[in-house]
């Protein structure tokens, strides 16, 4: 699953760039490693080219085009930014990705979305993190030292002009996150879907707080070791505001300074606040409850603001927005997931009481169990035998051939409807789909008509790109499927609802018969056990 990682540097220094890109640095603080003759230590391997910088090396061309335009001569104007394309570790063994292909593939994205900027491609065959993922570092200066043609995305003459600095704005990255997944698609490789947020975002600057962190509490716990004692925590847990004082490589140096409002605390406590948050979201039942549970539990305060939630940690003046956290965290999936907590626990209410199977007293004796779970277990037993004799006189099968008589028939029941309820699931779901590509290709085939008369046909596709690839889909399918005739929506509706109909009534018939099997099951165990125990206690006699 490839991704896209943007990073503006406000470094005057252009050389560091290719410093950090060629040489070995400490992943923590930034420096350069030295050999034992004190030379900086290339890396392993790497693959780099420049692209726009003519006969001048990278920051040569950098440094002209700043002269040339008068541009970049205060200290917080933006010197360079940097793209991070950072490919799957599963693609090198099942699809060929090796870095050569890696690096034609980066240049080529340069190409096309930086032309104009002098730039340097740079591959690498891992991350700092060792995961085996090969990535590309696109590093192109700010200046653009010629026009360019205007592309769909750009609204501003800024965004093509000669002399204008690049504007990384959000329509920017989500047509390069759209570009990237099309280089992967293309490509053969593995990806994802780029344009939808995370469950639980983690910004670049919380990610280097664990790592430092849990780089500290290892070589801790190693000392501890080496004195004989037993580490008492593991894994790093960010807890207080821990993000100062070290100086970051080149490729993280701008990512890790705190932009958001949340300031240093997104960076080193948003963990705990999920994991705070996480665990009352589960519990509570509405909003009412979720806020007050937040509030009593960990003095956390949650309000709502034009329609989006916003959460105050105690000692905190500011509040954190959701988006700063996750999209599980925000008003529509918190909602979701309190109604879904409500059902659940009106579900439990009314859920048939089950029988309780026995528990072999002596056993646990043996294992260790003291005299009061004897006491316990004693009473249980009662119990869970009291509900199986009163179950198996209700249902006339205190006869050991009729009980296994009844398991049989139930058994038989609950494979039938089960089998039927699986049948009429897959049915809905290709009904579903298929509906989905009906609608798509109704709705889309008149902007694939008029993309053939279209006087711009490559800017005509950039402007309808998203609803040109839904009909494509849903051509491809309808003629995988060999649907020469479009269905009726209503009618696909209507067989839809039939089949749910159905699935409600087998349904009901596999739940009724999965209980009661269950419970017959436990009672005939239960039985059996009270009969050995009974046994060997005559035997013990």
């Amino acid at each position: 699953m490839a991704t896209l990682k943007h990073i503006a540097s406000k470094n005057s220094d252009y050389t560091a760039i290719e410093a950090y890109l060629v040489y070995q640095h400490d992943a923590f603080t930034g420096k350069q490693l030295l050999d034992e003759h004190g030379k900086p230590k290339l890396r392993d391997s790497y693959l780099l080219d420049t692209l726009e910088c003519g006969d001048f090396s990278f920051a040569t061309a950098c440094l002209l085009a700043n002269r040339k335009y008068g541009k970049n001569t205060q200290r917080d104007d933006i010197k360079s930014h940097q793209y991070i394309i950072s490919f799957d570790p599963r693609d090198a063994a099942d699809n060929g990705l090796t870095m050569e292909k890696a690096q034609a593939l980066g240049l080529k994205f340069c190409e096309e979305n930086f032309s104009g900027h002098p730039a340097i491609v740079c591959t690498h065959p891992d991350g700092h993190n060792h995961s085996g993922n090969i990535h590309v570092h696109i590093v192109i200066g700010s200046i653009r030292t010629r026009e360019v043609e205007r592309k769909p995305y750009m609204q501003k003459p800024r965004d093509w002009l000669e002399g204008m600095k690049h504007s990384s704005t959000a329509q920017t990255m989500r047509y390069l996150r759209v570009k990237v997944m099309e280089l992967c698609e293309g490509a053969g490789l593995y990806q994802i879907d780029l344009l939808n947020g995370s469950k639980e975002r983690v910004s670049e600057a919380e990610y280097w707080a664990r790592r430092r962190g849990q780089q500290k509490l290892d070589l801790a716990n190693a000392a501890l070791t080496v004195a004989g004692q037993q580490p008492r925590q593991k894994k790093f847990e960010t807890v207080k505001v821990a993000c100062r004082g070290e100086a970051p490589p080149f490729a993280a140096q701008t990512a890790r300074s705190l932009k958001s409002p949340t300031g240093a605390f997104v960076a080193s406590q948003t963990r705990t606040l999920r994991k705070q948050i996480s665990s009352v979201l589960y519990r509570a039942t509405s909003f009412e409850d979720f806020s007050d549970r937040l509030m009593q539990q960990y003095g956390i305060a949650v309000k709502e603001s034009r329609g989006r939630l916003s959460y105050l940690p105690a000692g905190r003046t500011k509040f954190i927005r959701a988006k700063h956290l996750g999209d599980k965290f925000e008003k529509e999936l918190v909602l979701a997931a309190l109604k879904e907590n409500a059902e659940r626990k009106r579900a439990i209410q009314f859920k048939p009481d089950r029988i309780g199977k026995l528990v072999d007293i002596q056993v646990k004796l043996k294992q260790g169990k003291g005299i009061g779970y004897e006491r316990w277990a004693k009473k249980h037993n009662l119990k869970a035998m009291a509900q199986t004799l009163i179950l198996l006189q209700e249902k006339d099968l205190l006869n050991e051939d009729v009980l296994d008589q009844r398991i049989e028939e139930l058994q038989t029941q609950y494979d039938s409807a089960k089998e039927v309820v699986l049948d009429l699931e897959t049915r809905m779901a290709e009904n579903k789909k298929l509906r989905s590509h009906v609608a798509a290709y109704q709705q889309y085939r008149p902007l694939a008509q008029k993309l053939k008369s279209a006087r711009h046909p490559v800017t005509f596709e950039e402007q309808h790109r998203a609803e040109l690839t839904a009909y494509r889909a849903a051509a491809a399918y309808l003629k995988a499927n060999n649907i020469t005739k479009l269905p009726s929506p209503n009618k696909l509706e209507a067989e839809y609802a039939q089949l749910a109909s159905e699935k409600a009534k087998f349904y009901e018939q596999y739940k009724e018969a999965k209980e009661e099997l269950l419970k017959l099951k436990t009672a005939k165990q239960n039985v059996a056990s009270f009969f050995r125990e009974e046994e060997q206690t005559q035997q013990e006699r």
